[in-house]
């Protein structure tokens, strides 16, 4: 199939474009490559994508097999549309690029708004007018907020995030949700959980944590630990994203509709949100303490008050896209942290320090 991935050179969409492409399809993929963490970063995994050249705005490059083409271009861009993109059709679109943060968005609110909104609407637009087989985009599991039911399912409410990137996201679903109405476009939202492993973000926990018991740092540990995340380790989440991308879902009768997934999210309808994690949370300090005794090396921890915009738990009810699409994370946090920090080391063995 085509596909058109944005925020290909982002840390999900960089191992689902490497799945997509080893299953041989053949890709078009759009980043901005922009600074919110260092560029050279995610240039290094165009690199492993075989896209290896000088990026300059709005100029295609392609890799030796010509299966992937990448453009360096802002999704609210309109010159994206009207040069490149209106000249290609694709089987499916998976929009994975946006302004990431939840911190961030405190101080940055103009880009968020920028990429996140005007950059999702400019999508939603174009597949209006070049509708794919489906349309697959990123939401967040920010979209909660102080959700007080755990493990958080799909029929939750979410009208009321506590950060800026939240809202974007929940906005991003209430747009798809329009638009699917209007033009009949088959849209499915997934709601991320933490992810975390090789080529992760380095403004995510994993990494941060990582690197400073490495490099004997303190550690800021908000709410004085008392958190709990749904760590959910990237090739699962590749895997599930991948099914959602090119199968079907399984339709299955329920007689007595006593399913969340049969009753407001119903398989046959052309709008969908899933959960995407591994639901089973971990409190932050047994987190810590796993990377510790894989290192070798003690934590040096500072107890910090609530970060602003920030929740105490997030925790993925995945049974509907178990139900759907045969989603089963199995990668525990132990084993996936081993291949994290093994790749972490490996990817800065040429520094002094990590």
């Amino acid at each position: 199939m085509k596909i058109l991935v944005t925020g290909c050179a982002g840390f999900i969409g960089f191992h689902l474009t490497k799945r997509l492409l080893e299953e041989g399809h053949y890709i078009f993929g759009v980043d901005n490559l922009n600074d919110y963490y260092a560029p050279e970063y995610k240039i290094a995994r165009l690199q492993q994508l075989g896209i290896d050249t000088i990026f300059e705005d709005n100029t295609l490059y392609g890799n030796k097999e010509k299966t992937f083409i990448f453009i360096k271009s802002n999704i609210e861009s309109k010159f994206l549309y009207s040069e490149f993109l209106n000249k290609e059709k694709f089987d499916i679109i998976c929009h994975l690029a946006a302004q990431a943060g939840v911190r961030y968005s405190i101080d940055n609110p103009q880009t968020y708004i920028s990429s996140n909104i005007q950059g999702f609407f400019n999508i939603l637009e174009y597949c209006r007018f070049n509708p794919p087989q489906k349309l697959v985009y990123a939401s967040s599991s920010s979209v909660y907020g102080k959700n007080a039911t755990i493990p958080y399912a799909e029929t939750d409410k979410t009208e009321n995030p506590v950060s800026l990137y939240a809202a974007t996201k929940k906005s991003n679903e209430l747009f798809a949700h329009c638009y699917s109405e209007l033009y009949g476009l088959n849209v499915v939202g997934l709601r991320f959980f933490t992810v975390y492993g090789p080529w992760g973000r380095p403004d995510m926990a994993p990494f941060i944590f990582t690197k400073a018991i490495l490099n004997n740092e303190p550690i800021k540990l908000f709410n004085y630990g008392d958190m709990l995340r749904d760590f959910t380790y990237i090739d699962d989440v590749t895997e599930g994203v991948y099914r959602v991308l090119t199968k079907e879902p399984k339709i299955t009768e329920n007689k007595n509709n006593d399913s969340i997934c049969n009753s407001k999210y119903k398989t046959t309808e052309k709008y969908r949100i899933y959960n995407i994690g591994c639901s089973n949370p971990v409190k932050l300090r047994d987190f810590i303490s796993t990377i510790e005794n894989i290192t070798k090396k003690k934590a040096n921890l500072i107890d910090m008050p609530m970060q602003q915009g920030d929740v105490r738990a997030t925790w993925a009810n995945v049974g509907c896209l178990k139900q759907d699409y045969g989603y089963a994370p199995a990668i525990t946090i132990e084993k996936g942290l081993k291949e994290f920090i093994k790749w972490y080391k490996n990817y800065y063995a040429k520094t002094s320090d990590y």
